[in-house]
């Protein structure tokens, strides 16, 4: 399971109407950019490499300054009058029926905390960080939920007034490269097109199926080529995932109503199929997306500035019947059908089948053998163990090879730990098939896993060649590819370990520029977007997301993603597109959004992103019940 880090964004604000208030010794400049008092804290913020990180920990009561580079938080404070005081902000401030007062200084500062006091409290944190301890949360404040600015001082003089975003980035997995089975097969179950002489196990159908106004049903001709898809394999609906949408015209709750009808209409038909239960997944939303998509095209396009409810009320009538050639659209249903194989030993005991299989492997009929072998793996990863694979008895050779390679890579891909197992085992594959392509690109992915974990010292020249070797060999060049921008990611990590960033920016550089060059899953944007920001590349991660988010029917994660890169931009908080991102967030999951603006240490961006006049109507409107 991935670790999750959370990195401290940090934005510098003006010194403006700062509000008068107690601010014990601190003295503001009405300009720090010239002020000859800040020259040093400007030029030393300014030559600060974007991968170090510093923000608020707040532990009880007790705020401490923790930094990912302690001899940088130390070099920070050179004179006795260079420190740090907090302003202590309460998300009382930004309640719906309140005014904002216009204002810097947001809530309360505390007694500022300087330099020899700093350094000497310097102490290890977790995550090779250190901390300093800068203030205790004022008993009044204690119980609400709070947020903490940071002011940083130099000879006393204010140079630096800053507020830290929560954005959530990750250390993230290689991307997935699958590893031959039978055929190229992906943790995602998602498979390629390959023709392998092996039939694969998973697969996924995407169906839209339109709906008539204010109906549930859905014609015969709308719903054939599901049938048809389904009448032409041998595979079960393992799970359905129902999206159904309605026109935003009318109320609420017929919308939903309909909604629901829809998705259980087409659930129940699925179902018809089979007799196995089908795991069903149904959610729903007013298509606000489409609609405001569309309209920017016609003459309406000024409604795009309304709030959801005054559009409402617009909708209506004439205007509804103007606008009906985009609203038929808009009525619909999106299915995606998770299809498994059938499996004709589904109901055998895994001993059971052990016995078949080895049958099968004295007969010699390794075709049949490779079935069964499917089966044993689907109940061993309900078992989460590949022990019972020693008692299948399969002979070292040569004929054997696709079945012995299958019960190494399956140890890798139920557990991590064995891909050291799994390397060796192949090795000695090899031996007995030296030209198996399947196997040669199972050693590389493997040599992955053991590289990035530090199992065993890798020689980085011979394992680039052995990934050029797999391309003369037939080996397509977008899984070539993949495998390099896989090959930086390492890079990256380990050269980010070693605080060696220009090394680390060049294998980002090689990222950036190769990853059109092949096919990304939902999946992989995801893990490559959050890896990008980790590293501190945020615009190449908005960049790389930017088009997948712009349709109804965009991944979750992704979206909301998107939102945490980009919601903290007042630019881009401006913008109609923007808009209509938001509300497709809110119909997916109002919730998930509503916690974006929860204080950023409990697992919120900020609930400061309130000072944008759009984003607190947008949550007064969505979220006051939250």
């Amino acid at each position: 399971m991935k670790k999750i880090f959370l990195l401290i964004v940090i934005t510098f604000i003006s010194l403006s109407n700062l509000t008068a208030q107690n601010t014990y010794d601190i003295r503001f400049s009405q300009n720090t950019n010239t002020d000859a008092n800040c020259g040093y804290f400007n030029a030393y913020f300014k030559n600060t490499p974007k991968e170090i990180g510093y923000s608020i920990l707040r532990e009880g009561n007790k705020l401490y300054f923790q930094v990912t580079d302690k001899n940088w938080g130390i070099n920070l404070f050179k004179k006795s009058g260079d420190g740090i005081a907090i302003d202590v902000v309460s998300k009382v401030r930004y309640k719906c029926d309140s005014i904002i007062e216009d204002s810097q200084i947001r809530g309360t500062i505390l007694q500022p905390v300087y330099a020899k006091q700093l350094v000497r409290g310097f102490k290890p944190t977790l995550g090779d960080r250190f901390k300093t301890f800068v203030g205790t949360v004022p008993s009044d404040l204690q119980d609400e939920e709070l947020e903490f600015n940071i002011l940083f001082l130099n000879n006393k003089v204010l140079c630096r007034y800053q507020r830290i975003y929560n954005l959530e980035s990750y250390p993230w997995d290689l991307l997935d490269m699958g590893v031959y089975l039978d055929s190229l097969t992906y943790k995602s179950k998602e498979i390629t097109t390959e023709k392998d002489k092996f039939v694969t196990k998973y697969k996924k159908l995407k169906f839209v199926i339109p709906f008539q106004k204010n109906k549930a049903a859905y014609l015969p001709e709308d719903i054939k080529p599901v049938y048809d898809s389904l009448k032409l394999t041998d595979f079960n609906i393992k799970k359905i995932n129902i999206k159904a949408y309605s026109s935003i015209e009318g109320s609420l709750e017929r919308n939903l109503e309909l909604q629901k009808l829809r998705a259980e209409s087409i659930a129940k038909s699925m179902q018809s199929f089979q007799k196995p239960d089908i795991e069903t997944e149904i959610s729903s939303a007013e298509n606000w997306v489409e609609f405001l998509n569309d309209i920017s095209k016609s003459k309406y396009k000024n409604l795009k500035n309304l709030s959801k409810k005054e559009i409402k009320q617009k909708v209506v009538g004439s205007v509804s019947d103007e606008l009906e050639i985009y609203l038929k659209n808009h009525r619909k249903a999106v299915i995606i059908l998770e299809l498994e194989k059938k499996d004709k030993y589904k109901e055998m005991t895994t001993n059971k089948l052990i016995t078949i299989f080895n049958d099968f492997i004295l007969k010699e009929n390794i075709e049949e053998a490779l079935v069964v072998q499917n089966s044993i793996f689907e109940k061993l990863k309900e078992e989460n163990s590949p022990d019972k694979l020693r008692e299948l008895t399969v002979p070292k050779q040569q004929k054997f090879v696709p079945i012995l390679n299958k019960n190494s890579m399956f140890k890798y891909l139920l557990n991590i730990s064995y891909a050291k197992i799994a390397f060796d085992e192949l090795k000695m594959l090899e031996k007995l098939d030296p030209k198996n392509i399947k196997i040669k690109y199972n050693l590389v992915v493997l040599r992955f896993i053991i590289w990035e974990n530090n199992w065993e010292k890798i020689t980085i020249a011979d394992f680039k060649k052995d990934i050029y070797q797999l391309k003369k060999i037939g080996v397509k060049s977008s899984l070539i590819d993949r495998m390099f921008v896989n090959f930086h990611i390492v890079k990256a990590k380990k050269n980010m370990i070693a605080k060696n960033y220009d090394a680390k920016d060049d294998s980002i550089d090689f990222i950036v520029d190769t990853y059109e060059n092949f096919d990304l899953s939902n999946y992989d944007y995801l893990s490559l977007a959050q890896f990008l920001n980790y590293y501190s590349n945020k615009d190449d991660a908005i960049d790389l997301l930017d088009v997948k988010v712009r349709t109804i029917t965009v991944d979750e994660d992704l979206l909301f993603y998107y939102l945490n890169l980009t919601i903290t931009n007042k630019y881009n908080v401006a913008s109609n597109n923007y808009r209509t991102m938001m509300l497709n967030a809110i119909n997916m999951n109002e919730k998930r959004f509503c916690k974006i603006f929860n204080a950023s240490l409990n697992d919120g961006v900020t609930f400061q992103l309130l000072e944008n006049e759009y984003l607190r109507k947008t949550y007064c409107e969505s979220c006051v019940n939250e």
